[in-house]
């Protein structure tokens, strides 16, 4: 008998084992270096390599020719993991010098550097378990972490030095800081020169963050995890940069602003992205690696907040700046000074920029991310003309192209040299076996964009079925996409009787500007009412097939806060909820993300977002679930949200999960959760 769609869908870490990923490119074009599991329940990452001219690829590390699991990981590696949202083993992750020939990789904590030319791995002699190992440019030396102190190893005689060592428990060098990580997408604490001589380095000091304790009611005699969590309105991790030169000068780059966005230190020179505590100015400075002095070359305001985009800065081969930012209504992409796309075209990440071409993402349709180049004044579409979702990597003439559309089960990487096909680099992944009943439409005032999914059996028209509402609907992500793995869950629980609503709201991405700060100081209301507005306008399509008088909605971190919120606020529409992971309380979430759009908690915009004043207004079927190791969303939100129901007599369920953080990776826990909900929801809107 064929495995179940829960349970194939848990091992398989939501159908993303078994697909390539982590792309790095020769500069020569010839060669690209990628990562990818054996099969698509295989956990363990191995590194292949492609070659671009014969189309052949070739496994470079298996990590079990290497070292065991993963059980015996520095717990700065799970956390970085954790805020990454890696769910496989093995090698997760590499670096190379400029030429790539040479990778360096940790594994269970150990540091290996391969050739990749003949295949050949060394496990080299460190001082501690190894977090982020990076190789110098030049090839010559290898930078690493460990036990807070930042390291280098000479890669020829394998001396091994320093060169900084924490000053306090508190203090580490060379890693990112955890807003950083969580919030600002910087998962990497040090930049080498392009010498390969010198280091610009993070040292980050928590010891003005306060201290939470992550605690293991199962297993009692386990003592209670610290970590410092900066919650809105608290102090953040005080973060200064140095230049290390491998001769042991240290050079201090100060900065005033609250956050370290980026740093990039390339053929043109150290640059460092700065921004406020409030995030509404983002300042750019060029950096003189001999003294530490900057001067501001571009300072980007807005009075909502201003957009942390990856990819930038970066510099055409001619030295001109290529940035991101936000001009007459649109997220455009910047050369120089210009903008070079159109207010239309939501730019959402710049790829790479390879001499004279910059390889960005960007969306004209919201449902839609499309691959496209800028090159001598003019940009072009990239990517197919097919709808989907789509990204890239470019390097020395040649693109690697993967996209997923509605049509197609899993992703397809294409390889292309100087426009030319080349060959496909395998996905190993396994297909879901579902059959997708989504239609794409848009709905209400605001032509929200929507998916609404029927089970697969069923004849339109034939029946009314309860309704299922399955959104994110917060800032940073869409659920609604032109691409088959953003349904699967979505299909599944439609196949089990529901009609299944997704929306994407205000606050969403791939609108512009405008959409997305229409939550600015007020998380609850534009969201909830977009939820509402779809909800009705899909059932204006569907007027045979939803049944309006049974709705249902569930949702994970913002979703689960959604949609708690919905059965709190409006239970004349929403009849029964699944909040996973949710934030009840703004207060208690990170200062990064929850003071972009609610300020400081002392302007007064909490309140009116927060759950806790709405609890004596539950009479819906409401099942709270939570990790109790989850570091992100901590289980305080939905335990204070249980105690205030109680406190209001109102009866409510909890589903406690031991031991599970905010991924939910465990197999048996990701299959049983789906079934679960499903169970809840049958029976409350029975």
């Amino acid at each position: 008998m064929s495995e179940t769609f829960p349970r194939l869908h848990a091992r398989t870490r939501r159908f993303t084992l078994g697909a390539p990923r982590g792309f790095t490119i020769a500069p020569g074009g010839d060669r690209v270096v990628f990562l990818r599991t054996r099969g698509g329940s295989d956990p363990v990452t191995c590194l292949w390599e492609y070659d671009v001219l014969s189309g052949e690829e070739r496994l470079v590390v298996d990590p079990r020719d290497l070292a065991g699991g993963d059980e015996d990981l520095p717990p700065e590696e799970r956390a970085r993991r954790e805020r990454s949202r890696e769910q496989a083993g093995g090698i997760v992750g590499y670096g190379t010098d400029a030429a790539v020939t040479v990778a360096a990789f940790a594994l269970v904590g150990g540091l290996y550097v391969a050739d990749l030319a003949s295949g050949r791995v060394r496990h080299l002699e460190t001082a501690g378990p190894v977090i982020d190992p990076r190789v110098s440019p030049t090839g010559a030396h290898v930078g690493y972490v460990t036990g807070g102190a930042f390291h280098i190893q000479d890669l020829r005689d394998g001396v091994d030095h320093a060169l900084a060592r924490p000053e306090t428990a508190e203090v580490t060098y060379g890693l990112a800081e955890f807003v950083a990580a969580e919030e600002l997408d910087r998962m990497r604490g040090y930049w080498w020169s392009p010498s390969g001589d010198a280091v610009l380095v993070e040292r980050a000091d928590e010891s003005p963050v306060q201290r939470w304790y992550i605690a293991d009611p199962a297993n009692p005699a386990r003592p209670a995890v610290e970590q410092r969590y900066p919650s809105a309105g608290t102090a953040n991790a005080t973060v200064e940069l140095f230049v290390l030169t491998l001769t042991g000068a240290r050079v201090p780059v100060p900065f005033d602003d609250e956050y370290l966005v980026n740093a990039v230190w390339d053929a043109h020179g150290l640059s460092i992205v700065t921004m406020t505590r409030d995030q509404r100015t983002m300042r750019l400075l060029a950096v003189d690696p001999a003294t530490g002095a900057s001067t501001v070359v571009r300072e980007d305001t807005d009075p909502a907040w201003v957009d942390v985009v990856t990819g930038v800065p970066g510099h055409l081969s001619d030295g001109r700046l290529v940035w991101a930012a936000h001009s007459e209504g649109g997220h455009r992409l910047i050369v120089g000074d210009e903008p070079v796309t159109p207010p239309t075209l939501q730019v959402r990440e710049i790829l790479d920029v390879d001499g004279e071409t910059v390889l960005f993402r960007a969306s004209g349709e919201p449902t839609e991310i499309a691959v496209w180049a800028y090159r001598n004044g003019r940009i072009t579409l990239v990517s197919p003309p097919e709808s989907g979702v789509y990204s890239g990597h470019t390097a020395g003439g040649t693109l690697v192209l993967t996209g997923q559309t509605l049509t197609g089960e899993g992703s397809v990487t294409r390889v292309l040299h100087n426009g030319t096909p080349r060959g496909h680099i395998a996905s190993h992944a396994d297909r879901p076996g579902l059959d997708l009943r989504v239609s794409l439409i848009r709905t209400g005032e605001r032509e929200l964009s929507t998916a609404v999914l029927l089970p697969s059996g069923h004849v339109p028209g034939s029946a009314r079925l309860p309704v299922l509402m399955d959104p994110y609907g917060g800032p940073h992500a869409q659920r609604v996409l032109a691409a088959s793995g953003a349904h699967l869950t979505s299909q599944w629980f439609a196949d089990q009787g529901f009609a299944v609503v997704v929306a994407d709201g205000r606050g969403t991405p791939g609108r512009g500007p405008e959409f997305e700060r229409a939550v600015l100081h007020d998380l609850a209301g534009p969201v909830l009412e977009d939820q509402i507005d779809a909800l009705h306008g899909a059932a204006a399509r569907f007027p045979d097939d939803l049944d309006l008088s049974r709705v249902g909605i569930r949702g994970w971190s913002f979703g689960g806060y959604l949609a708690a919120l919905a059965v709190l606020r409006r239970p004349d529409v929403f009849h029964a909820a699944v909040a996973g992971a949710p934030v009840t309380d703004w207060r208690l979430y990170d200062t990064c993300y929850t003071e972009r759009y609610l300020g400081h908690p002392d302007e007064g915009h909490y309140d009116s977002s927060s759950l806790f004043g709405d609890a004596e207004k539950l009479d819906r079927p409401l099942l709270l679930i939570h990790g109790l190791a989850d570091d992100n969303v901590v289980a305080a939100h939905t335990l204070r949200l249980s105690s205030a129901l109680l406190a209001a007599g109102r009866p409510h369920t909890v589903l406690p999960l031991s031991g599970v953080t905010h991924m939910t990776p465990q197999e048996v826990v990701a299959e049983n959760l789906l079934l679960l909900q499903v169970d809840f929801l049958k029976k409350a809107l029975s």
